[in-house]
């Protein structure tokens, strides 16, 4: 009974430490951020020597995804129960692969993936629909939306040519696909100085910005952003109209 009362004991310490330690951070707010941000840089940097998401692979194949953001995406996948998931940038298909698997468990949904090149020995998954060609081309597109069937729920993610430009007209051809509560994702606004990679120019974060002054049919819902390193920093967006 003392060793359990001992136990409790500690742990209650431990508690009310760390809850201390937090509410004293909220005071100075820039000094945890530039601890996240200097982590951020260094696991975003890491994939030039070859570790963390460089190296990532789902059932062997590449994904190019922070493992973060994957935990989150089997979150929403579960909390929507989406029919259909457009991808927009293929890659090697470990994102498509991951997102069919988690379909698998669910039972349900498909994903349609896109991208302007074929590469050879991607995955083959009976969920999995690949489309060749540009996300914005209208043949594209019009390919796209006739495989939507009537009263399925839409969820849409952003990864292909990442130039501000190129990004918002995705954003402003594919928001209307998605549907109400569902998600459109747009994946790595970290670019730019965001905080990784300042030299990459305006791309998906100003993009974001840029459609967001106008539309009012989504939120950025910032509790997606749970681990505190996402490479879609705002880029969850949820559709509430």
């Amino acid at each position: 009974m003392i060793k359990k009362i001992l136990s409790y004991a500690k742990r209650a310490k431990y508690v009310i430490s760390v809850r201390l330690k937090f509410a004293v951070s909220k005071m100075f707010p820039f000094q945890q951020q530039r601890i996240v941000d200097n982590f951020h840089k260094l696991f975003y940097n890491s994939r030039l020597i070859d570790k963390t998401w460089g190296s990532a692979k789902f059932l062997g194949t590449e994904i190019q995804k922070c493992p973060f953001d994957l935990f989150i995406y089997q979150e929403i996948i579960y909390d929507v129960k989406p029919d259909l998931i457009i991808e927009a940038g293929t890659a090697f298909g470990g994102g498509a692969l991951y997102l069919a698997s988690m379909c698998d468990l669910l039972g349900k949904g498909r994903v349609l993936t896109i991208d302007i090149l074929d590469i050879p020995n991607r995955p083959k998954h009976k969920r999995i629909t690949y489309i060749k060609g540009s996300s914005i081309a209208t043949a594209v597109v019009n390919q796209v939306r006739s495989l939507i069937k009537k009263g399925d729920k839409v969820m849409v993610i952003l990864d292909s040519d990442h130039s501000m430009k190129y990004v918002l007209q995705e954003l402003k051809i594919y928001h209307k696909l998605v549907s109400k509560n569902s998600y459109l994702i747009v994946e790595d606004t970290n670019v730019n100085g965001h905080p990784v990679y300042e030299e990459h120019g305006p791309g998906p974060m100003e993009a974001l910005l840029e459609f967001m002054k106008t539309n009012r049919e989504f939120v950025v819902d910032k509790t997606r952003e749970k681990f505190y390193i996402s490479f879609n920093p705002n880029g969850y967006l949820k559709r509430i109209k």
